[in-house]
């Protein structure tokens, strides 16, 4: 129940250590979170393309599963949110696209509510284990939605200091 929210949860502390450590890319939570979350959604983003043979893990059908029925194309729709999730991930780790990225994630996020609050309902089982509680996935969905909106949030303000910081002759960038 708890793997997904490890999955963010623990890259991102590795990182901000690094951070600590003296790693610049990783000097803030903001930047550290989102290659958390990056790391999470290409976890989760993996599962939307996995056959069913695959064991290991979640696989393409229990997502389907997932999907409420007045969904369109359900097979479709996972295809594409494991698209989403990939290029949300990569969005998240380039700089210049995290504050995007992060906004994007976060109406992905809470898009894809309906199909948690589905699966947890339905009692719809996951990699053949019982279905994730109703009580945890909604809470679990808002973290992510928070994460993403905490690395958009810390782009546009570290972007918004690097605008109103003044050039000195002589100076370089």
């Amino acid at each position: 129940m708890f793997e997904t929210l490890l999955l963010c949860a623990i890259p991102t502390l590795a990182l901000r250590l690094l951070g600590a450590f003296g790693v610049t890319r990783f000097a803030t939570w903001q930047s550290s979170a989102a290659h958390g979350l990056a790391f999470m959604l290409v976890m989760t983003g993996t599962a939307h393309f996995v056959p069913d043979s695959v064991t290991v893990m979640p696989h393409h059908s229990d997502l389907v599963a997932m999907v409420p029925s007045f969904v369109p194309f359900p097979d479709f729709t996972v295809y594409a949110t494991g698209v989403l999730e990939y290029l949300g991930a990569l969005g998240l780790v380039l700089a210049p696209t995290r504050r995007l990225a992060g906004l994007a994630l976060a109406l992905l996020f809470v898009l894809l509510l309906p199909a948690n609050i589905h699966a947890a309902v339905d009692n719809v089982p996951f990699n053949g284990e019982p279905a994730t509680p109703l009580w945890f996935r909604v809470p679990e969905q808002l973290v992510y939605i928070a994460v993403a909106l905490f690395a958009a949030l810390g782009a546009a303000r570290v972007a918004g200091v690097a605008r109103r910081t003044p050039v000195r002759a002589g100076e370089s960038m």
